[in-house]
């Protein structure tokens, strides 16, 4: 079992910044990658950030040198950087852990970009 928790989400004018976060419990020794997604009401839910451990991160070409995923193996914790943030970045925001077979999901966070 993995239990994600993301926070770090709110309202921002367009060109902010903000810092996702999303702490991790459970079977964590276990979680090579994990990423960031988002979704929008009535649209997919896309991938916007993966982070493998030695093997680098990958980011959707919409967020590439605006967004920066990390992880914090001391704190169990994965973080989103956002900045120059665009009032299309507008979405909830789901950190992700696939382990066998299963992908764990948090509860999402909100993000709205608005002048």
């Amino acid at each position: 079992q993995v239990l994600l928790v993301e926070s770090g989400g709110g309202l921002v004018e367009p060109g902010g910044s903000l810092r996702l976060s999303c702490s991790m419990s459970g079977r964590i020794f276990s979680i090579h990658t994990v990423a960031w997604y988002r979704q929008v009401p009535g649209n997919q839910r896309e991938l916007v950030a993966l982070f493998t451990s030695g093997a680098g991160t990958n980011y959707a070409d919409s967020v590439k040198g605006r967004f920066t995923i990390s992880r914090d193996a001391a704190k169990n914790t994965v973080y989103l950087q956002m900045n120059s943030l665009k009032l299309e970045d507008t979405a909830v925001y789901y950190c992700n852990a696939p382990l066998w077979g299963y992908d764990y999901w948090g509860q999402g966070t909100q993000v709205t970009v608005s002048s």
